[in-house]
């Protein structure tokens, strides 16, 4: 990787890590779950007797009413059986101790390490408020597609341009587009009282309409995740404008899969309310919160994992590069909080046909434009069938289900081969036929 220097900042000084956020919340769990395992073992014995008196009494291997702890604890009867309970709990006590210093240990080194973002920041195409519109132009070139891109609203743009050798927006301008991407920023005191609406019939027609006064040729909106929401409401309001949409990792269906989960996230969002009014926004510790409750013991397993990469490797500065842009987030207006939240996840307005913008329902088999959709197979941030509800919906889409994960498809090893090329493949075609 090319010599690290520090993010950009007013001050000039190098930004203090605060990862992984919210790092309270991580450090009570690690500290529940290993700061004296021992206590768990009374538990743990209780279940276990349980899983033997029931194996006694039927003669299944697993018994249908064991869950996976019961099994496991049964398949070592013999060795509890066997050991000494005063050496299982110091042993109990000593792993946990050691698997709780493994994790500060990775934590400690991913704030010392050296590691700091060296991309210089694109040029400022348009501007309003605190919402940009970056030109990643190689070159001016009036035959180019025109390619808007647009970023969830929740996390810092540069996902999509992390490091020289992983930059999807250069990779764009490289096979000859012209690229430009939304660059959100944190809501402002204007922007704090912005719903959907605010954001997609104001700025993102705006940053569209700046696109359009560019020399190029036929415009396509593509959005990430959350933005492929807000660019698939764009393209129903400005169809007439574009040649194109395609969605990558765009959620839908929010019932779709674990819907009882997304009915909790619409609920949590109701009771937090109050707090979003004083604020004025959701804050983004309490986002992170959010999506660390969707699998929360994987952060405490690659940090654990980071602590033992020898600090100097690629493989370590690569870890330290998107762990920066997950810990970078900003915080969600207050509107727009409630409507994602309470809307999408709690009532699944848009896998309903519900969901409206300024006024007008948002449905996906009213886009006459070609679409497509990528619905990444190992995504566990947007389920694969909740990203499906809207891919086939889409009556002139086409799907396509690249073997990556939802931040993979973006920077991972074989996000070119994957996602990029056959990428380029599809927008040739439509700029050949428009």
């Amino acid at each position: 990787m090319a010599n690290p220097r520090p993010h950009s900042r007013s001050d000039g000084q190098v930004p203090r890590r605060l990862g992984p956020r919210p790092l309270p919340q991580h450090l009570a769990l690690a500290l529940a779950m290993w700061g004296n395992s021992a206590l768990a073992w009374p538990s743990l014995k209780a279940a276990w007797q349980g899983s033997s008196a029931a194996a006694e009494r039927s003669p299944a291997e697993n018994p249908p009413n064991q869950g996976p702890l019961q099994r496991g604890l049964a398949s070592l009867s013999a060795d509890l059986q066997a050991a000494d309970e005063g050496a299982l709990l110091a042993a109990l006590t000593a792993e946990g101790h050691r698997r709780l210093e493994g994790f500060l240990d990775g934590v400690a080194t991913y704030h010392h390490h050296p590691y700091r973002r060296a991309m210089q920041e694109r040029p400022v195409l348009w501007r309003e408020g605190t919402t940009v519109l970056r030109d990643y132009r190689a070159t001016i070139d009036a035959a180019a597609p025109r390619v808007l891109v647009i970023p969830s609203l929740i996390n810092r743009y540069y996902i999509l341009d992390l490091s020289p050798d992983s930059s999807f927006l250069a990779d764009l301008a490289g096979r000859g587009m012209a690229p430009f991407v939304v660059d959100w920023d944190a809501p402002g005191p204007q922007e704090q009282g912005f719903d959907l609406t605010h954001y997609i019939a104001g700025r993102l027609e705006g940053a569209l309409d700046a696109v359009r006064r560019e020399p190029g040729g036929p415009i396509l909106v593509l959005g990430y995740c959350m933005g492929g929401m807000l660019a698939l409401a764009l393209a129903l309001r400005r169809q007439s404008d574009l040649a194109g949409l395609v969605c990558l990792a765009t959620p839908w269906d929010f019932h779709a899969e674990a819907g009882i989960q997304a009915q909790l996230i619409g609920a949590m969002g109701r009771q937090l309310d109050p707090l979003f009014q004083l604020l004025g926004e959701m804050p983004v510790d309490l986002l992170q919160s959010f999506f660390a409750a969707l699998d929360p013991l994987s952060i405490l397993a690659k940090f654990r994992r980071f602590g033992t990469l020898p600090p100097e490797s690629e493989s370590a500065a690569k870890f330290v590069a998107l762990e920066d842009w997950l810990n970078d987030g900003v915080g969600l207006a207050a509107p727009v909080a409630r409507e994602c939240l309470g809307d999408w996840y709690g009532a699944n307005t848009p896998g309903r046909g519900q969901w409206q913008i300024d006024g007008r329902p948002m449905t996906p088999e009213a886009l006459d434009l070609p679409a497509l959709a990528m619905v990444p197979a190992g995504d566990r941030i947007v389920p694969p069938r909740s990203a499906l509800g809207l891919a086939q919906r889409l009556r002139r889409g086409e799907t396509q289900a690249p073997a990556a994960g939802h931040i993979g498809m973006m920077v991972g090893g074989g996000a070119r081969a994957k996602v990029w090329d056959p990428l380029e493949a599809w927008i040739r075609r439509q700029v050949a036929a428009s």
